[in-house]
């Protein structure tokens, strides 16, 4: 391919920035993955653990090799996204799709059938997992890709990153509270809430519901920036394994996306680990019942802080800049109360002042957090100009899957591992009752969970002071693509076919071109 003017155009040329309905519109997609990120990450093991009396250790495997299929087939979805032309474009054919599958995967998943021995728990399980993720990738690779193509502006990307981490944010927020505060709420019987059994039953449903009616709003809304959205002109090679290997391959030349996607192995690979263990820190560590974990979404002014923030930031800073200041930030916020409660420092649990510090230690994890996100994913974006620039092709799908693989395949490895830890090292007891637990297997698991593995985030800062692309080298190239796009003077493409056909022949044997 002899330059990116040559390879894809839009149909119709935006006039100005994009529209805030657009930002919003678009960011609604975030809720589906933050909902059952939330799911998952939180409950999933505990309910197998804890209330099934599944083994931590096999359960957590489980849950990672399902993870790792799933991370397996990412990439077959962004190369079969990045060449896909059909009238809805290259993406929300993809994102109707996957619905229904994605709240029936997830509802499973919390619903297997009761008197089940512990193996078939566990065949229940990876299915359930398996179907449910999959099913999200279908829809996340092909959402992610869409906030590159939107716009091609250095700053405008940041702006709808932050506003899809934004409404991303007060969606989840609401959704985590009212989950603690009607669906988990103590009872006498059980308290605190998340160890009822009947709780789970009701819960399903709810994040199903909330997941499918998300995926059909964000991709019904943003139909109508099809024909805004670069799409191939010339006949795409059809779908081959060969093909998605090449395309992987190809993207690892790219220095700068080489650095975040290695950076986001390892940071994926610490939050899976922390991200599993977190309501056993809630629960037993910290002794926090649903009543008081509801006032957790409060973190959120931490995250509305950030997004006020950024754009003074952003000004005042590159994106590099941005990135190595959270993440040594956040190396610190994620020890610093556990190694001031096994100090003894911190008032005891129960403690309304503990529950102030807590929350607001959380707050401003949350605005770390938020920054670290959007520059990540913004960072990301201008690699992606990077890779037009060099070989002439655009591969947002592509990009999205490989760091979706890093993050899903390593959050695989840190549920392996949080469940290694659990079983083997802090030797925690199935149906352990948080008022009589031994106390020193808690403060084992605090000092992995608070210290020892959020340490490990001082790698993808290293990682991170070598990425080169500044908001001046950005600019280079995008005078460079726009230059060749220019001088292509392609045909609008209305007046060219649009065949899905072509897409989903089978791959014919031989090299590509």
């Amino acid at each position: 391919m002899s330059s990116s003017g040559e390879t894809y155009q839009r149909a119709k040329t935006r006039v100005g920035k994009v529209s805030l309905a657009t930002k919003i519109f678009q960011a609604v997609g975030a809720m589906p993955e933050a909902v059952k990120g939330f799911a998952f990450g939180t409950f999933l093991l505990f309910f197998y653990n804890q209330i099934l009396g599944v083994n931590a250790f096999k359960a957590s495997a489980v849950i990672a090799v399902g993870l790792i299929i799933d991370a397996a087939i990412d990439p077959l979805i962004g190369s079969f996204s990045d060449g896909l032309k059909t009238r809805l474009g290259r993406r929300h054919l993809l994102m109707y799709l996957s619905a229904v599958p994605i709240g029936l995967g997830l509802y499973l998943s919390f619903s297997p059938p009761h008197g089940l021995p512990e193996n078939l728990l566990l065949a229940w399980l990876f299915g359930s997992v398996v179907l449910t993720n999959i099913s999200m990738s279908l829809f996340v690779v092909p959402w992610t890709a869409l906030y590159a193509e939107f716009s091609d502006d250095y700053v405008e990307r940041t702006t709808i990153v932050t506003w899809r981490s934004a409404v991303g944010l007060v969606g989840s927020v609401i959704f985590v509270l009212c989950t603690w505060r009607f669906v988990f709420a103590s009872t006498k019987a059980f308290n605190p809430g998340q160890l009822n059994p009947h709780a789970y039953a009701l819960f399903a449903p709810i994040a199903a519901l909330v997941i499918v009616a998300t995926i059909f709003l964000t991709t019904e809304l943003t139909r109508g920036e099809i024909p805004y959205l670069l799409q191939p002109v010339k006949a795409t090679p059809r779908f081959s394994l060969q093909r998605v290997w090449r395309d992987i391959a190809s993207t690892f030349v790219n220095r700068d996306f080489l650095i975040l996607f290695i950076g986001a192995l390892t940071t994926a690979g610490v939050t899976g680990t922390t991200g599993t263990l977190d309501i056993y820190m809630q629960t037993y560590f910290w002794g926090l019942a649903p009543e008081q974990l509801q006032w957790f979404s409060l973190a959120a002014l931490g995250a509305i802080a950030a997004f006020a923030t950024l754009g003074v930031l952003g000004r005042w800073f590159d994106k590099k800049t941005l990135l190595l200041w959270t993440f040594a930030l956040l190396i610190l916020d994620g020890m610093g109360v556990v190694v001031l409660r096994l100090m003894h420092l911190l008032p005891p649990n129960g403690s309304s002042v503990l529950l102030a510090i807590l929350i607001t230690n959380e707050t401003v994890r949350a605005f770390l957090g938020i920054i670290l996100t959007i520059m990540f994913v913004s960072m990301l974006a201008d690699t992606i100009d990077v890779q037009e620039l060099n070989t002439g092709r655009r591969q947002e799908g592509i990009f999205a899957a490989a760091l979706a693989f890093s993050g899903k395949a390593t959050a695989g490895v840190g549920a392996i591992i949080a469940g290694f830890l659990l079983q083997q090292i802090v030797h925690w007891p199935t149906h352990a009752n948080p008022h009589a637990i031994d106390p020193a297997i808690v403060t084992r698991l605090g000092l992995i969970a608070g210290v020892l593995v959020p340490l490990l985030l001082i790698v993808p800062f290293t990682l991170g002071t070598r990425y080169s692309i500044t908001r001046e080298a950005h600019a280079r190239i995008r005078e460079e693509l726009d230059r060749r796009r220019e001088e292509a003077h392609l045909k609008p493409l209305e007046d060219l076919p649009l065949d899905l056909e072509v897409a989903l022949k089978p791959s014919v044997a031989g090299p590509l071109t």
